[in-house]
């Protein structure tokens, strides 16, 4: 696929996205909401794809948010159904999502890191929905996401505010899983991946998809006894056989993901 407003790189089982419109922040505008819909839906689609980060170009922005300007100049705008970055409204990924945090994440692009599974954040990273700031409000998740992670007061402290937290501080709200030299950014994304990738991928989409559908039951037996596609999969896959196969023979297992 051509791209022009952001890039996608395979390493393996790991696919590194980068949105690439550096210039103004890395503000997304509906081109490039479509470019990475559909490479997320590709990523979705590819079963030797197991792990993704997505990351901003350049050193001072994840992403800025919606690109106001590219509105403000008369320009139409248009979301995908998968939603801001083709991922806020993604609700049936079972593949882990790595948010790498390079630098500003306000509005939308504190939402698209808040629907990834693990952001990890550059001692310079800083996180705001400011919405209300400019008579908008964070309508693509960060509404629903921020309080679900982190506690209602704790997330209406900066809904209502519109306040700038930093690194740190997201680390101890509970957003943010950890934070690193910004020269050791897309190093330190790259590890926790590679810890996901030890595991097996089926276990790892059962995980995720009962996690999250789980959260959604407000009673923990019929959430524990809920029927989970990926988990079913799990169930009857390869890799059920080869875990305890290589425990047995003392070697690393070799997953097929299927």
């Amino acid at each position: 696929m051509t791209t022009e407003h952001c890039k996608a790189e395979r390493e393996g089982h790991l696919l590194v996205v980068t949105i690439n419109r550096p210039e103004r922040m890395n503000a997304l505008h509906p081109p490039a909401n479509f470019e990475l819909a559909k490479i997320f839906d590709d990523f979705a689609a590819d079963p030797e794809l197991w792990v993704a980060i997505i990351t901003g170009a350049g050193d001072r922005a994840f992403s800025a948010g919606n690109d106001l300007r590219y509105q403000a100049e008369g320009n139409k705008i248009e979301v995908p159904p998968s939603g801001f970055a083709g991922l806020t409204a993604r609700y049936n990924l079972n593949k882990p999502v790595i948010a790498a945090v390079n630098g500003v994440a306000m509005g939308g692009g504190f939402e698209i890191a808040l629907a990834c599974d693990l952001i990890i954040a550059s001692e310079n990273a800083v996180f705001a929905l400011p919405e209300p700031r400019v008579g908008l409000a964070a309508l693509a998740g960060g509404l629903h996401r921020l309080p679900r992670q982190i506690g209602t007061k704790q997330a209406l402290g900066m809904i209502l505010t519109g306040r700038q937290v930093k690194a740190a501080e997201g680390k101890e709200l509970g957003f943010v899983n950890e934070v690193v030299p910004a020269a050791d950014l897309m190093a330190a994304a790259k590890r926790w991946a590679g810890l996901i990738m030890e595991c097996s991928p089926m276990s790892i989409r059962a995980s995720k998809e009962a996690v999250y559908q789980g959260l959604d039951e407000a009673n923990l037996e019929k959430a524990v006894n809920g029927k989970y596609p990926a988990v079913a999969a799990l169930f009857r896959s390869e890799d059920l056989i080869e875990g305890p196969l290589a425990f047995a023979q003392k070697r690393k297992p070799v997953w097929k993901g299927k």
